[in-house]
């Protein structure tokens, strides 16, 4: 019973802090963080605790929802074969929501997951 009580607690204090962050990302234009923790009576050390703590608390949730990464094959029929553009790389052209990227052999699966987050977080 008590580790119940504990969890909702928890839950209870991130959603209040999720409150107060959001309360202070929507100060008063010239209003600085210093400043709006002094008027709310916590640090700004403490602010800064709360604001990653519910960050973390929001990856967490989105993670169990985001599903593994899969290998797609792509039929070489699909592939740019060079014949429109000279200059350009065979690759594919993948297109999302507007986010258009060429992708060849070479390029990295770093720059592939920061185009992949970037439109996710545009939606």
């Amino acid at each position: 019973m008590s580790s119940e009580t504990s969890m909702v607690a928890a839950d209870f204090r991130l959603q209040e802090w999720a409150a107060q962050i959001r309360e202070c990302q929507s100060r008063p234009a010239g209003m600085s963080v210093v400043g709006w923790c002094a008027c709310h009576g916590i640090t700004k050390a403490n602010y800064y605790y709360r604001l990653r703590r519910v960050r973390e608390s929001c990856l967490e949730t989105i993670q169990g929802e985001i599903p593994a990464h899969q290998m797609v094959p792509v039929h070489p029929g699909l592939l740019r074969q060079g014949q429109e553009d000279r200059n350009a790389q065979p690759g594919l052209d993948i297109s999302i929501k507007g986010a258009c990227i060429h992708v060849t052999e070479s390029t990295s699966m770093s720059l592939l997951t920061k185009v992949l987050k970037a439109v996710q977080h545009a939606e």
